[in-house]
Parts: C-alpha cells; structure tokens; sequence
C-alpha cells in the first residue's frame, strides 16, 4: 500500500492536484467515480485500478500463505510416541516356548513404550525460516513491479481515450469542412460555374467523413471500455478533459534516467530473488548435514516384573555425498539469476534510449505542427477557400488544402500520444515520474 501511496503522489504531483490524492486514500474507490457522465481524471483511473485491479488483490492472500509457511518453518522437530505390545502364549506341548517353571506363568505380554524425535544440525530450522523470508521480499517486489506495470498501463490507455476522444472532434471538423465544401461547390454548379461531377465527389467526400466519424466515436468507446476494465467495471459512460493530450512533463537527460532505470522494481527484483536462491542454497548445504535421530523409553513385563530402559540413536550415512547433487543445482540457480540480471540492464539500456529519443522527436513533431504548421495550413484553406468560391483555384485546390490541414491535425495529435506512450514507458522503466509539473503545451 506504500507503494501504492506513492504511484499516486507521483502522479498526483504532475497534476498540481493534492486534495484528489486524499479523496482517493482516504474515501472508498467506488465513491471516486460513481456517477455516469463525470468528468474521470488520470489520478482517479489510477486510484481505481490500484484499489480494484483483481491482479494486485491474489497478494495479500499470498503473504498470508507465507505467515503459514513461516510459523510451519519455524517448527522444531516433532516428538513421537511409540508403543508396541507383545503376547507370548506358551501351549502345554511345546518344550522349546515352554516358560521358566520358576516363574509359574503361561503367558506372558511385554508392552513397549518409546518417545523419538530428531536433533537437526546445521541450523536447519533458521535456514528454513530465511528461505520464507525471501521468499516473502520476492513477493514484496513482484507487488511493487506488477503496481507499477498497472501504473504505466492506465496512463497508456488513459492516452489512447484522450486521443480517441481528440480524433472525434477532428472528425466532427472534418464533416463541417466537406459540408461547407458541398456549399460551395454546389453554389458554384447552381452558377454553371463548375460541373456536376464536382459536387457528387464533394457529396462523396461528406459521406466518407461521416463514416470515419462513426468509426472514430466506437474506437472511443472501445478505449474507454478498455480503460474501464482495468478496475473491473467496464463502461464507457464517464468523460476527459481531451486537452491533458497536450500536457507534457519536461524530459531529464538520459544518463539520469538510466541511472534510476538500474533502480527500478523490475530491476530490484532480482536482489530479492538472489536473496531467496542464496537462502535455498544455504537449507541445502545445511541438509548435507546428517539428522541424528534419537529414541527413549520403557519395556516392562509384569508376568515376570521386570522392567527394561530403552535408548539408542541412529544416524544417516553419506548424507553429504548424496545431496551433492542438489547443492549443484542451487548454485546453478543462483548464478542463473545474476546472468539474467545482467541480461536484463543490457536490454534496458537500448530500450530506455529508444523510448527517450522517440519521445523527444514527438515533442519536436507537436511543436513544429502546432506553432508553425497548421496556423499556415488553416490559414491556406480560408485563401484557397475563398480563392474557389471566385473561380480563381480548381476543386482540387480545394480539396488538398483541406486535407493537407486535416492530415496536419491528425499527425499532432498521433505525436501527442506518441508523447504519453513512451512518457509512461520511462516511467515504468525509471519507477519515477518525468517531472514533478506539468507543462501546457498550448502555451
């Protein structure tokens, strides 16, 4: 839950929103966003995922399994009770069984009664306990590396509704600017001025736009069904602000971030694994180790009233020759983890310069089109627009100025996203978040 309180805080920081922080620690999840249609932010998908998400839910059950595992590791060996009879009937003509004429009896009954147990050498009892407690960080930071994988996972569908919702306004502009073209071109036909050939293909163009809209409005509802179902209820009644799409962190260099990269959960989690084959390794040496067993007890046999003091021990041979084998596979398990560690940073580092770069190269793409392109484009299209309507430029013009700025609007808001994506893939793999506040592109 500490982790959890932190995930959120980072987020929370981005947003300048530290009174929601405390809605959603303090108040049930279900209370966050509970009515249809309201306004549902990123620190609220957050919350309910982490408070909801059934994947985060099977651990508190294993650390109870582990408490269990615990108390059985910390047993000593148990004390067993044996008792054995013995009846001995001595028949009339049998010479060789026939009992002691001094002792005067037919029959006699022996009764055993014996206490056993195991004295463990080689601190076994300890090394059990330690393997528990491995067992129980590894668990700790698989939690912590499976939050934060929930984490990155929410703000990455979070982007994709924001894109989703962004493209639907795009296409709803994309409809007004073939109706107005349909206007003007028939206008024009109306004057004889342009052929009819011209305002079918714009009444084509109208019906081709009010198809992607439709088909822009289900890949909303998909990416919110999607989002939705992160924290088990899937709906996609519930709104954005579409404008956090172009709301961005300021990036750190990247020898900074690989440095908290080598210090992330995914990362961690391999000392805690180390841990937990060094343990296994050292219940193993200690099992070469031989138990002594060890007996003590009473024989008594009233026909003749005597009584007899059992003991004894007994003593396994070539123990450690025997577990040799298993003392081999637990080192190789352990060198195994650090080869896979090792694997694992040389693998983050490219991975982690990719997601860098490409994220600077969308922050480039949404500067350039939004301060330079698309101002120039929009402002092409009113002349070309105009210029049409007085027969001065050809339907063509028309038409490519329209969807020169449409393309130009669609690839910011593609590079927005691309923004968010590889954001919450540094993040993931860095386990902070980028920067503490969030910076409006817009301005």
């Amino acid at each position: 839950m500490d982790l959890y309180r932190t995930l959120i805080a980072s987020v929370i920081r981005r947003h300048a929103a530290w009174l929601l922080v405390v809605t959603i620690l303090c108040l049930p999840a279900q209370s966050v966003f509970a009515q249809k249609g309201d306004l549902l932010t990123l620190p609220d998908a957050i919350g309910l995922t982490l408070a909801q998400n059934p994947e985060l839910s099977v651990y508190p059950v294993r650390k109870r399994g582990l408490e269990g595992a615990e108390q059985t590791a910390a047993l000593k060996p148990a004390l067993e009770l044996g008792i054995e009879t013995e009846y001995k009937h001595f028949s009339e003509d049998s010479s060789d069984n026939a009992p002691d004429p001094e002792d005067g009896a037919d029959n006699e009954f022996e009764l055993t009664v014996t206490l056993s147990s195991v004295i463990e050498l080689g601190n076994k009892r300890r090394a059990r306990v330690d393997v528990v407690n491995a067992q129980r960080d590894l668990l700790i930071a698989d939690e912590q590396a499976r939050a934060l994988d929930l984490l990155a996972e929410v703000i990455r569908r979070y982007a994709q509704v924001l894109a989703a919702q962004e493209l639907v306004v795009l296409g709803e502009e994309k409809v007004v600017l073939a109706r107005e073209t349909l206007n003007a071109v028939s206008a024009r036909v109306s004057a004889a001025a342009s052929p009819v050939s011209e305002r079918m293909r714009a009444e084509s163009a109208l019906a081709k736009a009010k198809l992607a809209e439709k088909g822009n409005k289900r890949m909303l509802v998909y990416y919110k069904l999607a989002l939705s179902a992160l924290w088990g209820q899937p709906a996609p009644d519930y709104q954005v602000d579409s404008s956090e799409l172009y709301r961005f962190e300021p990036g750190a260099s990247f020898h900074v971030l690989y440095e908290q990269a080598q210090e992330n959960p995914a990362i961690a989690r391999f000392a805690s694994e180390e841990r937990l084959q060094a343990s296994q390794l050292r219940l193993t040496q200690a099992n070469s180790r031989p138990d002594v067993g060890w007996y003590a007890g009473l024989r008594a046999n009233p026909a003749v009233d005597e009584t007899a003091i059992l003991a004894g021990f007994n003593v396994p041979l070539f123990s450690a020759k025997r577990n040799r084998g298993a003392v081999i596979t637990a080192m190789t398990e352990l060198d195994e983890v650090m080869l896979r560690r090792e694997a694992t940073l040389l693998q983050l580092y490219p991975q982690l310069y990719l997601a860098v770069t490409s994220r600077e190269q969308a922050l480039g793409t949404v500067s350039t089109l939004q301060d330079s392109v698309i101002p120039k484009l929009r402002q092409a299209l009113r002349e070309v627009d105009r210029a049409y309507r007085r027969g001065r430029d050809s339907y063509v013009d028309l038409i490519s100025a329209r969807e020169e700025l449409l393309d130009a609007e669609r690839a910011r808001i593609e590079a927005a996203r691309s923004i968010l994506l590889f954001g919450a893939e540094i993040e993931q793999l860095t386990a902070r978040p980028l920067g503490l506040i969030g910076v409006d592109s817009s301005k």
